[in-house]
Formats: structure tokens, sequence, C-alpha cells
């Protein structure tokens, strides 16, 4: 488990992973920090595009960087939305593919500009996770 230290720096990194993000669109910025198990720290941003289906969230952007770089296995993450006032967390395409990676007890921090926070896990923001069942070694 994270550290609140841990956790702080973690959420910095996110922080600076918005303000690399290339929102011109939405002009809503989000970045995101993953915690390896081996304690190294990945970052990533959101990157629209014109077609929007075509853009990619901060966290899967960190995910996906992540096991470019040989890393399977996240005890933690933090998500920094900077142009909002209060937290906002993963979508349900971003659930998804951290609890792929992430086991159901991994925490997960979010917040926006303000002071407001929410510390909670993968397991709580994807419930009855049952394709864990199926997941092959």
């Amino acid at each position: 488990m994270a550290s609140k230290d841990q956790m702080d720096a973690l959420f910095r990194e996110a922080r600076k992973a918005a303000d690399a993000a290339y929102a011109p669109y939405s002009k809503f910025r989000v970045g995101a920090a993953l915690l390896c198990e081996d304690g190294t720290v990945i970052a990533g941003c959101n990157v629209e595009n014109r077609s929007y289906g075509l853009s990619i969230c901060a966290e899967r952007n960190a995910v996906f960087q992540a096991v470019a770089k040989g890393r399977r296995r996240f005890t933690a993450l933090a998500v920094s939305t900077p142009d909002s006032a209060t937290p906002v967390g993963p979508c349900g395409a971003c659930r998804q593919v951290l609890s792929e990676f992430m086991g159901p007890d991994a925490q997960v921090r979010f917040g926006g500009n303000g002071p407001a926070q929410v510390e909670t896990t993968i397991g709580a923001l994807l419930p009855l996770d049952s394709l864990h069942d199926l997941k092959t070694p």
C-alpha cells in the first residue's frame, strides 16, 4: 500500500502530466500517474484529435506507456484534472483497462483544481469485475 507521501508525490506527477496535455477542443486537461509494482512512476496525459473518437485518455496513455516499457502491475494511480473545480474520476473505458493491470485493492486518488480529492480503489470504481475470473495467467 502506498503511503500518503507516495500518493501526494504521485498526484504531483499527474498534475505535471496534465500540463503537457493536448486538449485544444475540450480545453479539459487530464494527467495520470501510475505507481508500478517496482516503484517506477509512469505518467500520461490526454491527447485529443479533431476526430474525437481517436483521442486517448490520460489513464490509458499512462498504462500503454508502462506496458511498452515492460511494466504489467500497478499498485496506485493518481489523476489530476486542473481545469475542473471538482474531482473527476476515470471514465468507464479507463476503469476497464486499469482493472486489467491493477488489483481491486489498488489505490486511486483523483482531484481537480480545488482542495477536494477522492481516495478510493480500483475495486470500488469497477465493482463486480467478473472478467478477472476469466483472465488467463
